[in-house]
């Protein structure tokens, strides 16, 4: 009973982390779409400003994401802290500067910004893919190592994507491709729970093996 009481909050807790993902996107999303489309006749909220208003919503829910761990007393996941920093840092230069360009950019430098960190802390030695998910899994270095390359490389080649996507499509493609973004995500990291399944160690230290 206490073990199964046990899956039901682990299940509750991934469910809630999804929503607090998915919330400041959708928002996004959606006020774009709707400024985009509602011709409003004023000059700082019509279908040109949308990207920026849109923007500011994505900021502010990624900042009240970041505050519930605070009300809750809770350790903000620093995966949490990087991407809030550069999504508020290179939106609000964007916004302020009025200039697209630096929304455009930022996934880019969030994801390279991402797999720097994976790969320079692999060259020094230590692995902060371990870092930041050793409190939720128990698992052997080496098995550490290949979630940590295999995220690593994916962070890159979101970056190429995301490139690609913005100079070679409208505005409006790349604003609404965010939610797509946000599914190949979750896809890449379902794919990559067999593998940690895998490895995953029992309390005693053992790892468990394969039926």
């Amino acid at each position: 009973m206490t073990q199964t009481r046990k899956n039901i909050g682990t299940a509750a807790d991934k469910a809630d982390k999804i929503w607090g993902d998915l919330v400041p996107v959708i928002g996004f999303v959606l006020v774009y779409n709707v400024l985009r489309r509602a011709k409003l006749e004023i000059s700082w909220a019509g279908p040109d400003t949308a990207l920026y208003w849109a923007t500011g919503v994505l900021i502010a829910a990624t900042l009240w994401t970041v505050s519930g761990y605070l009300r809750r007393k809770q350790k903000v996941p620093l995966f949490l802290v990087f991407t809030a920093g550069i999504v508020g840092g290179f939106g609000l230069l964007g916004i302020v500067l009025q200039d697209k360009q630096f929304l455009f950019i930022k996934p880019t430098i969030q994801n390279l910004f991402l797999a720097g960190l994976i790969f320079g802390s692999l060259l020094l030695g230590k692995n902060i893919w371990k870092v930041m998910f050793a409190s939720v899994f128990d698992l052997p270095d080496q098995a550490w190592k290949t979630l940590a390359i295999r995220w690593g490389l994916f962070f890159v080649a979101m970056a190429l994507w995301n490139e690609f996507l913005w100079r070679n499509f409208s505005e409006d493609t790349w604003a609404n491709w965010k939610l797509g973004n946000m599914v190949i995500t979750f896809v890449f990291a379902a794919l990559n729970v067999p593998y940690t399944l895998k490895h995953l160690r029992d309390a005693d230290g053992s790892q468990d093996q394969p039926s």
